[in-house]
């Protein structure tokens, strides 16, 4: 008709849309329209550091029960494989995985101690030769560290310094010292004349590489396997504090494995 203006069909589809009436079908019309969203309050920066400062702690108190766990080295009795100074890395998986028993709260971080742990899963037994961490039998607030020479069922003797295992000699000298020529009797003191013994179950026999200045089995007897806390396995850190100051730090001990 003359008084009606021309419209192309897709003006009318355009259209229809935007009104929201029906599409060209008839149907009604659908319109994506944005929903409003709420927007979460933002934390307060003291509550982000607080959490990220929970998380870090949680973080490292596991890895401490059940991965590594740093020591230092205090005394001279494991010399020459450790020296006083020395700053060690010990692993709680060597044996497998433990978990912590006999645990109290403490007012110190770890906010728990455990003096003891139970293997959940177990990848093999501590052997001879392995430099261990364990609680002192005497005392087991202190941490010890000393070298396995028997395991359960082996037999123990020295002999004037010789240490026999099951009745051989061991060969020790590559990793230990004697520094008193002297020969002390058995029955004064134990340190260079004891036993025979023989390893319990679930116990084992330890000894300092410093032989003659070491407080170990020779004295107060077997370590319990579930005392043990870990196998000691490289040194990553060394300071003397004796000497010049360009000696503080002994460079060449870094990253050594313990053997």
């Amino acid at each position: 008709m003359s008084g009606e203006t021309n419209r192309s069909p897709s003006d009318d589809l355009t259209s229809a849309t935007q009104e929201g009436r029906t599409d060209a079908a008839g149907a009604p019309a659908v319109f994506d329209e944005p929903s409003a969203v709420l927007q979460p309050g933002r934390k307060s920066l003291f509550r982000e550091y607080a959490e990220a400062i929970v998380v870090a702690m949680l973080l490292a108190f596991a890895i401490r029960v059940f991965v590594v766990q740093a020591f230092k080295i205090p005394s001279g009795s494991m010399i020459p494989t450790l020296l006083i100074g020395d700053h060690i890395l010990v692993s709680k998986l060597s044996y497998g995985i433990q978990w912590p028993s006999q645990c109290k709260l403490q007012a110190a971080f770890p906010p728990v101690n455990c003096y003891a742990s139970q293997a959940l899963i177990e990848f093999g037994k501590p052997q001879r030769g392995d430099v261990i961490v364990f609680r002192f039998p005497e005392d087991e607030e202190k941490d010890f560290i000393k070298r396995i020479v028997g395991a359960p069922g082996d037999t123990v003797q020295l002999r004037n310094k010789a240490v026999l295992v099951n009745g051989i000699v061991l060969d020790d000298k590559p990793f230990t010292q004697r520094i008193d020529p002297g020969i002390i009797d058995g029955t004064i003191n134990p340190r260079d004349n004891f036993g025979p013994v023989t390893v319990p179950d679930g116990a084992y026999f330890v000894m300092g590489d410093n032989r003659d200045q070491s407080l170990d089995s020779r004295f107060w007897g077997f370590v319990r396997e579930e005392k043990i806390r870990g196998k000691a396995f490289r040194i990553y850190w060394s300071w003397s504090g004796q000497g010049q100051w360009t000696e503080w730090v002994r460079w060449d001990r870094f990253g050594k494995a313990i053997q």
